[in-house]
């Protein structure tokens, strides 16, 4: 798949959200963000999940910007319970190339059971977008630091 192509899938994947890099959000907003994570708010509760994750898999995260193609992006669909508990993943879409990526995903959603549990509803469910290299370290959207 050449650079042109690629770039095109991902931007359609992504849809048009501007992503700030990670280092620069300073500790007021970093505060701001994490206060509500709890919420019932769709985006504000994804970008508290994506922290879980991050803390659950720190040594896996990439650190820094992507590099231009990434290896696998798998969308999936998660809906946690009152208690944050992970009931169910869809996946959205999946890397034909990498089917082995997409199920190490799912695992790795459901290991980091629970997650924060939302603060205004019985269950929530929210869409994250995986983005991960060769090595199998990866990026969720929500808390990406962009690409190269």
């Amino acid at each position: 798949m050449n650079l042109r192509r690629a770039s095109i899938l991902l931007a359609a994947v992504l849809g048009s959200a501007v992503v700030l890099p990670a280092a620069a959000q300073s500790r007021q907003n970093v505060a701001h963000k994490t206060a509500t994570a709890l919420s019932g708010d769709s985006f504000g509760y994804r970008t508290g999940a994506a922290r879980h994750v991050y803390a659950t898999y720190a040594p896996q995260i990439f650190k820094g910007m992507l590099p231009p193609l990434v290896h696998a992006i798998v969308v999936v669909d998660t809906e946690v319970d009152a208690g944050g508990r992970v009931r169910e993943v869809r996946v959205v879409r999946s890397p034909s190339h990498a089917p082995d990526v997409t199920e190490r995903v799912k695992k790795m959603i459901f290991a980091a059971s629970p997650f924060p549990a939302p603060a205004t509803a019985a269950s929530t469910r929210f869409t994250e977008v995986w983005l991960v290299d060769h090595s199998g370290r990866f990026q969720l959207h929500a808390l990406t630091e962009g690409q190269l």
